[in-house]
């Protein structure tokens, strides 16, 4: 691969990347700071500009220092922004990222001046949104030319994806049938065994996180006034809805998961718990799951119930083996407890409730691609139309960082549509930034353990948002 040139100090490619990074990161902390602005009003303690006068009431030092940094930020993102479309003009880079960079500086321009008018003025002199708008563009625009300059830095044109995977009928690596494998003789430990066995069916692993986004959930819908009956009632139901969808996907996919080197240990594959014992299991929690959120509302049962339908069946049988999609449209089955949070607490849907699930659905893609990159071989195997098997790495990680993008616009929108305030926004700058490195570093690094390395940024993003919301809904 050819080793590209840029004006120093960049000089090359990977430093142009960096700073790609960098800038969109700096315009996303600049919206972040925005809204922060605009749902403390602190805007109205601000009215000169470009500098800011000391107000007269001493109670507004607060929102003075927040706008303060708003005007702060925006300089010195407005410096990466010009730097960044210098080094396109000037370096050796696709048309389509030196135009896309070059409007985005433009439009920063735009920028600075719609602010100009919104502090004077007011936000009436202005169309409602259009400096909210503008910087959404701008830093769609700048990740896109990220996105375009890692695919140009590091992918491979010669790679190839398989558009109808069939499963491979000779491993890579020796695993072993369930006819090879020996289980213990003591009845004790076999006992211990089979008991631990259904535990793993129920996908303990999957438990915290999914329980996270459903008490996030509940702490915006309720505040401080969350009662602990409805909080053991949700997350009781929880538990039990993705033990039973657990289960229900390892009867499924038993087959498949012989196939696989991940999970060829699993306890249907290797025929340690029979079929019909699996079933009567997910039954009974299936049953257990409704009973527990029936004593909060009907709604909640619903949801759970959807909850355990999408993941076994639409998911399972439907798009996992059958479409390249099947991560995105299957995000849904982990938003779902975004909205059994919320309507254990409501008993109805609301706005903020669906933009949380939109940031979980969004999210998936970005966190689930980088385990699929990892273990493509292994999926190949299974015959899953994943996206790295069908597209290939490349595309992969491209879609990977138009998911990070995404998913950080639908934070910002979580953030407009509740009263979540500078905790939030300062978690969600933080950790997204270092789940956009990881995503950027595995462009580079192509490895596993950067795949790995980036999978679990993602678990961190998320985990570390869902805290902070929790935070901040119940205790300020």
């Amino acid at each position: 691969m050819a080793r590209e040139s840029f004006p120093r100090p960049i000089g090359t490619r990977r430093r142009f990347s960096a700073l790609l990074a960098a800038t969109a990161l700096g315009v996303y902390l600049l919206l972040i700071v925005g809204a922060t602005t605009s749902l403390t009003n602190a805007a109205a303690s601000c009215s000169t500009w470009p500098t800011c006068h000391a107000p007269v009431d001493p109670l507004s030092q607060t929102e003075l220092a927040i706008a303060w940094a708003h005007r702060l930020t925006a300089v010195v993102v407005g410096l990466l922004v010009a730097a960044t479309a210098v080094a396109a003009v000037l370096g050796d880079t696709s048309s389509r990222i030196r135009t896309t960079l070059v409007v985005a500086a433009a439009l920063y321009v735009v920028q600075i001046g719609v602010g100009a008018v919104t502090a004077t003025i007011g936000p009436a002199a202005i169309l409602p949104g259009l400096h909210l708008g503008l910087g959404l563009v701008i830093f769609s625009g700048i990740v896109l030319a990220l996105a375009w300059d890692l695919e140009l830095a590091t992918g491979s044109e010669d790679e190839d994806g398989i558009d109808s995977p069939e499963p491979l009928a000779d491993l890579e690596e020796s695993v072993p049938t369930a006819s090879e494998r020996t289980l213990p003789s003591s009845r004790l430990a076999r006992a211990r065994l089979t008991a631990f066995a259904y535990f793993q069916m129920m996908k303990p692993r999957l438990m915290w996180l999914l329980c996270l986004v459903a008490a996030a959930g509940m702490a915006l819908a309720a505040g401080p006034g969350l009662e602990i009956p409805t909080i053991i009632a949700t997350l009781g139901g929880g538990v039990l809805a993705i033990g039973a969808s657990g289960t229900f996907n390892h009867v499924l996919e038993r087959d498949v998961d012989q196939k696989m080197s991940r999970t060829a240990d699993r306890p249907l594959a290797v025929d340690l718990i029979p079929v019909r014992n699996a079933l009567l299991f997910g039954a009974g929690l299936t049953v257990a799951s409704l009973a527990a959120f029936l004593t909060i509302n009907r709604l909640a049962a619903a949801l759970g119930l959807a909850a355990i339908i999408f993941y076994s069946v639409v998911y399972t049988l439907l798009l996992k083996p059958n479409t390249v999609q099947n991560t995105v449209i299957g995000g849904a089955a982990g938003a779902l407890p975004a909205l059994i949070g919320w309507a254990a607490v409501t008993n109805e849907i609301g706005w903020p409730g669906l933009a949380l699930a939109g940031v979980i659905f969004l999210w998936t893609p970005a966190h689930f691609y980088n385990l699929a990159l990892a273990y493509k071989n292994d999926y190949a195997r299974g015959g899953f139309p994943m996206m790295p098997v069908v597209r290939g790495e490349t595309e992969t990680r491209k879609q990977i960082i138009y998911y990070i993008a995404a998913t950080l616009v639908s934070s910002i929108a979580l953030a407009w549509l509740t009263d979540l305030g500078p905790l939030y926004a300062g978690t969600v700058v933080v950790f997204g930034g270092i789940f956009l490195w990881a995503a950027v570093r595995l462009h580079f690094e192509q490895t596993e353990a950067a795949a790995f390395r980036a999978f679990h940024a993602s678990n961190a993003f998320l985990g570390a948002v869902l805290v902070a919301i929790l935070v901040d809904a119940l205790a300020f």
